[in-house]
């Protein structure tokens, strides 16, 4: 029997073997039930070259008055402008991303989206 967590990675597998053909730049998202992370990985997968979550004191300064503090959309969208920022930032432009199998909606498309909206192309 496989649990929800190996059935996700099973689906993630498929994403990042054709992101490592493509040589690109990874942005790959992860949520928990209170908190999501962006991280933009090296094409060899090696080292991560920038990050953004809702669990730094910059963002959680953002979300202080907010309902739901890191699990929600809003939380996402400043994640996703956050990360596109540090990734401009180091350089990179152009990324492939990588949702780690988690479904395309909610938080992961929010983020996708304000990063989008911030410059970063994928």
């Amino acid at each position: 029997m496989i649990d929800k967590k190996e059935a996700r990675l099973r689906r993630a597998r498929a994403t990042r073997v054709r992101i490592a053909l493509q040589r690109a730049h990874r942005l790959t998202v992860h949520r928990t039930n209170v908190h999501i992370y962006a991280n933009v990985i090296s094409p060899d997968g090696a080292r991560v070259l920038a990050s953004a979550s809702t669990a730094e004191p910059e963002v959680r300064a953002q979300l202080a008055g907010a309902k739901g503090k890191g699990g929600n959309a809003a939380a996402a969208k400043i994640v996703g402008a956050r990360i596109a920022q540090k990734a401009k930032a180091a350089g990179i432009e152009q990324v492939a991303f990588d949702r780690a199998g988690f479904r395309f909606h909610g938080r992961v498309k929010a983020l996708a989206e304000a990063a989008r909206e911030a410059g970063l192309k994928f």
